[in-house]
């Protein structure tokens, strides 16, 4: 491989020229209620070529046979040169050599179709059989192993060995007209072990999804929120991690004056960052696929922001230092500026102090659904329960939080001290739907939100 794309990229007539071939197989297996829905495997092979000339843009070529791979590199190059404007410069990165193989403890690629098509019935099963009222389920295994190779007219050269084990169940209940829903995921870069002996999970979905029918709506108003560590770790994502993409804040006058590095967004107990070289993580890989190492880079740091997540193009236009966030889902496309594992640090509050300390308040769980609009959100909690002199009350469903970014953080007032990585994620941008990312938080505690409901 290393020999096919050398001797194609010596062809090229660009001023920059990057080859990444991808060869991926997976298996998945997914139940829907009492029925088999899917059961395959899947073999796939392709790459992409893109090349940078001066005075011109990028051009692109994607391929499914390494046939011509010479012919890929010329198609690429007059798409640059068709393309006027301002040249464009790559920040300097260093020419790295390396390969990077997969260390799996079970290799699911050994693991027959029928037992994990067996795994995922048991699950389903657990959730099936738990009440009357589930109306619905869906249990799914999946895998996948992808080889990744990457080459540039640089000299770098690389190959990265990229698994991917989930197991991902849902239950739907139904009484009185009322529906409520419960979901749990476990995902990891690592083998079939990822997906044993989640049975007690999938029991959670089941018992969650029926305790939400009897859960009363909340009632709306201001109030103390104590967020648990996933849906801290969705709004870290979702509310601030995307408006840090160095992408999005070059091409938005708007996000420029609100994301200006050295503004104060919190308290100092504020730690945010972005770390793309935890081994495990669904978001994790040794290089991005610029070839650029990853690693942890602090987006605010004790409450001041100071940094952003960069691939090289966006590094250059803004005269900062490359991050290691060029991502691209898959070979089909090129890289564009993506998070990989972004998380709020741990704090030294003990999780119990931070209900102690409320009369009124509200505990929210996990995250259902919701929205961003530039510093403006509103998500929606998955469960949920009263907080009421400092002690647990009871469960309450159809929780929005809603508000301002900049203020929610300034508002964020205590930082539990058990943070943990959530195992499942993904993220879509600009047409690139499902791209694995991991999340991670502590319990978080955030005053003065508003609560949408009755």
């Amino acid at each position: 491989m290393y020999d096919l794309m050398a001797s194609a990229l010596r062809t090229s007539k660009a001023d920059y020229t990057e080859i990444r071939i991808e060869e991926r197989e997976s298996s998945r297996a997914v139940f829907r209620g009492p029925l088999l829905e899917t059961a395959d495997l899947s073999i796939d092979r392709g790459g992409i070529v893109r090349c940078l000339v001066r005075g011109g843009g990028w051009g692109v070529a994607t391929f499914n046979s390494l046939d011509d791979l010479p012919l890929r590199v010329q198609q690429a190059y007059e798409g640059a040169r068709a393309i006027e404007g301002d040249s464009i410069e790559l920040a300097t990165v260093p020419i790295s050599v390396d390969e990077v193989p997969a260390r799996l403890e079970r290799d699911f690629r050994g693991v027959a179709l029928s037992d994990k098509v067996a795994l995922a019935k048991g699950y389903n099963e657990v959730m099936r059989s738990y009440d009357p009222s589930i109306v619905d389920t869906q249990a799914v295994y999946a895998d996948s192993f992808s080889r990744v190779y990457f080459m540039n007219s640089e000299g770098t050269r690389l190959m990265e060995e990229r698994p991917m084990c989930t197991v991902s169940l849902s239950a739907t209940a139904r009484k009185d007209g009322l529906v409520q829903q419960a979901f749990e995921a476990v995902s990891r870069a690592a083998g079939y072990e990822v997906a044993l002996g989640h049975e007690e999970l999938a029991g959670t979905v089941a018992r969650r999804a029926v305790a939400l029918l009897s859960a009363r709506p909340v009632k709306g108003g201001r109030y103390a929120i104590v967020c648990n560590p996933k849906l801290a770790g969705v709004f870290c994502h979702e509310a601030f991690g995307h408006l840090s993409e160095a992408d999005f804040v070059y091409s938005n006058p708007q996000a420029q004056e609100m994301m200006v590095l050295g503004r104060r967004f919190g308290r100092d107990i504020l730690n945010i960052a972005d770390d793309g070289s935890v081994p495990g993580l669904r978001g994790s890989h040794r290089y991005d696929d610029e070839g650029t190492p990853t690693g942890k880079h602090y987006l605010i740091r004790e409450g001041i922001l100071v940094g952003r997540l960069h691939s090289r193009e966006t590094a250059a236009k803004m005269g900062e230092a490359p991050t290691g966030n060029a991502r691209a889902v898959s070979y089909r496309y090129p890289p564009i500026v993506r998070m990989t594992n972004t998380y709020i640090e741990g704090g030294q509050t003990p999780v119990a102090d931070l209900f102690h300390e409320v009369e009124l308040g509200i505990y929210a769980c996990d995250f259902y659904g919701g929205q961003t609009a530039l510093e403006n959100f509103s998500f929606t909690s998955a469960y949920a329960y009263m907080i009421r002199n400092g002690e647990l009350a009871e469960m309450v469903r159809d929780v929005s939080l809603a508000g301002n970014l900049f203020r929610t953080l300034e508002n964020t007032d205590a930082i539990g001290d058990d943070f943990r990585w959530i195992e499942a994620g993904a993220c879509g941008k600009g047409g690139q739907g499902g791209l694995p990312v991991s999340l991670g938080a502590p319990h978080i505690r955030i005053q003065d939100v508003v609560v949408g409901g009755e």
